[in-house]
């Protein structure tokens, strides 16, 4: 197939026919535009440093824009969840924009104790308080796995413990971890608006979301595969009914508590520092290698690749993302954004290595959520694949990137290096990283 190769035409001329003949049998037509969503870039490590004075005007805008979130969600069709005349919790109250501002305002004063004890949790099975905090956690539950009928205890060993430790004396002390650091107080029942524990409690809910959706976009690939969607639903089935029957002669002879003994404890050892940063490395190195997950990537998408795709002609079309470091006040910390961007300098989002091909804002400086993409006749976007970041940072040769693809450089867009300098800090620095996706060559639409 005849196709031209990528250049860039300004978009204010007109190609011209060769021939009136030629025009019969080769129209050359103005590029289709085919609109795509931008990427959407994982949270990476930005170094920043927030007080509580920077969360106060994002928490007022967020709750004064939650009428226009509600008018346009407005659903237009009934409740899918609303199943006879049986009233479930979901459906219990109609969607309101008063009764959701409450209730919004009120799980925010009073959602901090169950994101407190998540942080504990999470120090201890993480071991950040050191090894003899997470320890003594490893005895009780070894204790608990050879006396299982102490289970039963625990609603009033935890309601002895929080009598204990809420006695008022002035000579308890929290006790301090290993490393020097205190368990920070249970933060109050029903916290302020525009208090710190209100805006501790609005930066909880929305790291929760994000774990959220990180997990059904990990879980959402897999549901195919059990769901008959998949060529592989058969086989899974097959292999699932054989591991029952090979199970069930073998359930009576399986000491239970040992087996709890060892799951549990297993998970410790997994988390533990040196094993996440030594041992899983070599176990499964395509999770802590770039290149490997790079790839790895690649033939995930390749094995989602319908025979429209394989039979046809695959090509990369270039996205490339550009942001600056704006330092704090006090020069100990600052934060990557787009917003930083001066206004004579490259944007946000560009289709062009040297990064001035940008593309169109709004008069906020925010790029739409949609770009649109000038394909030659008959080129399309691959349907079942998204945006994918350049790990391995192919167009830069002898520098490399750092773990999520950024190639970061000083303050003119020069000497890149695959970490920040320190000497770029305050004279100012910038990074930026290059995104692909797949289109494909289908006849069918060259004439639509």
């Amino acid at each position: 197939m005849a196709t031209f190769e990528y250049v860039e035409i300004p978009p204010d001329v007109i190609r011209l026919q060769s021939s009136p003949k030629d025009s019969e049998t080769h129209n050359v037509r103005p590029a289709s535009k085919i609109s795509t969503p931008l990427p959407n870039p994982e949270r990476t490590p930005s170094n920043t440093t927030t007080t509580a004075s920077s969360f106060a005007s994002p928490t007022k805008s967020a709750l004064t824009m939650l009428p226009q979130l509600l008018l346009s969600a407005s659903p237009t069709s009934p409740n899918p969840r609303v199943v006879g005349p049986v009233q479930l919790l979901s459906t219990r109250d109609p969607l309101s924009i008063p009764i959701t501002t409450v209730n919004f305002r009120r799980f925010v004063s009073k959602v901090g104790p169950v994101f407190w004890l998540q942080d504990r949790i999470e120090e201890i099975a993480m071991w950040r308080r050191g090894w003899k905090v997470t320890c003594v956690w490893m005895a009780a539950y070894a204790f608990l796995c050879y006396f299982p009928r102490l289970v039963l205890l625990l609603p009033h060993a935890l309601l002895a413990g929080i009598i204990l430790a809420t006695y008022p004396s002035d000579n308890i002390t929290l006790p301090a971890s290993s490393s020097g650091r205190t368990v920070p107080p249970p933060p109050p029942a029903n916290a302020g608006e525009g208090s710190v524990d209100w805006q501790a409690n609005i930066q909880a809910i929305q790291n929760l979301m994000g774990a959220a959706a990180d997990l059904h976009d990990f879980v959402l690939p897999l549901i195919p595969h059990i769901t008959h969607a998949s060529p592989y639903t058969p086989l899974i089935l097959t292999a699932t009914l054989a591991s029952i029957l090979l199970s069930l002669p073998l359930l009576p002879l399986l000491p239970l508590r040992p087996v709890f003994l060892f799951l549990g404890l297993g998970l410790f050892v997994l988390t533990h520092p040196f094993t996440r940063e030594h041992v899983l490395p070599l176990v499964y190195p395509t999770l802590y290698d770039k290149i490997n997950r790079s790839r790895l990537q690649r033939l995930v998408d390749n094995d989602r690749l319908e025979d429209r795709h394989w039979g046809s002609e695959l090509r990369d079309v270039e996205l490339w993302e550009n942001e600056r470091w704006c330092a704090d006040a006090e020069g100990d910390g600052g934060s990557w954004g787009k917003i930083h961007l001066r206004p004579t300098e490259r944007s946000a989002w560009t289709r062009a290595r040297d990064g001035w091909s940008g593309l169109k804002e709004d008069g906020s400086g925010e790029v739409s959520s949609n770009l649109t993409f000038s394909l030659a006749p008959g080129w399309v976007f691959v349907e079942t694949e998204d945006w994918r970041a350049d790990l391995e940072a192919s167009w830069i040769q002898d520098v490399g990137s750092d773990d999520y693809g950024w190639v970061y450089t000083n303050d003119a867009w020069l000497e890149p290096n695959r970490v920040p300098l320190d000497s770029w800090k305050m004279s100012g620095m910038t990074r930026r990283r290059r995104w692909t996706r797949r289109i494909y060559y289908c006849p069918s639409r060259r004439d639509a």
